[in-house]
């Protein structure tokens, strides 16, 4: 394994699926949902990024997660499994599954998105589990997906009910608009700053024309999530 950013080490995918006890066989696969479009833009030989397999991986999650829940939690609401399923597919929360197995390792990073700090940004990390998802899917089957993915569900799900975390912050905000009346919220995007490989997004929600909250973030979601929770501060709500 060679040495990367600060002491990790980069793993090859055939040791990511070694560490994982996943029967991989086709490691190209594998390779290819590692592979961020900064690495591509910098190894011309690597033939293709991981975005389709992103896209695909994001659905097979959607309905896995949605069937586990439905037998999961038998006599909950379905607006209660909407809400719960969004929780647990939302972007940090994929991110957090990403660093717990691993992924960061493995990620196939160019150079000046690896220096800029890519391996912990959560847009990335969410991105490249969708994508892992999707080799699995791919090379080993809807169960072998499902065997992977319930122990990381199971792990989470009892503490979001407890915390009481089934709502992102702009689903939060909407909800409370609509419940007083109000406009939906409407969100700006008032700068995007820095290089394509770590771009800063500053976004202002406004409500009913006033401007409620301010948000930054590494995606212009996660600013519109940020101003979001900032603007349920400013409005106490609970």
């Amino acid at each position: 394994m060679e040495p990367i950013q600060g002491t990790l080490v980069q793993e090859s995918p055939r040791q990511l699926a070694q560490r994982l006890d996943l029967a991989f066989t086709d490691y190209l696969l594998l390779s290819r949902a590692l592979t961020h479009r900064s690495y591509l833009n910098e190894h011309p030989e690597a033939i293709e990024d991981n975005e389709r397999l992103e896209f695909l991986g994001d659905a097979v999650l959607d309905f896995l997660v949605g069937a586990w829940l439905y037998n999961r939690f038998p006599e909950m609401a379905e607006g209660e499994l909407t809400r719960l399923r969004s929780a647990l597919v939302r972007t940090e929360q994929l991110a957090e599954f990403s660093l717990e197995i691993g992924l960061d390792r493995a990620m196939r990073l160019g150079r000046g998105e690896a220096e800029s700090g890519g391996r912990q940004r959560q847009a990335l990390l969410c991105a490249t589990f969708e994508a892992f998802t999707g080799a699995l899917y791919l090379d080993l089957g809807l169960a072998a997906v499902e065997k992977f993915v319930e122990p990381l569900l199971e792990s989470v799900t009892d503490q979001i009910l407890a915390t009481g975390k089934l709502y992102d912050p702009k689903s939060q905000l909407q909800e409370w608009t609509q419940a007083h009346g109000n406009g939906a919220p409407v969100y700006r995007t008032v700068s995007a700053r820095g290089p394509d490989h770590a771009k800063v997004f500053e976004v202002d929600v406004y409500i009913n024309g006033k401007k409620y909250g301010h948000g930054t973030g590494q995606s212009k979601q996660m600013a519109a999530k940020a101003a979001a929770s900032e603007a349920i501060q400013a409005l106490s709500i609970e």
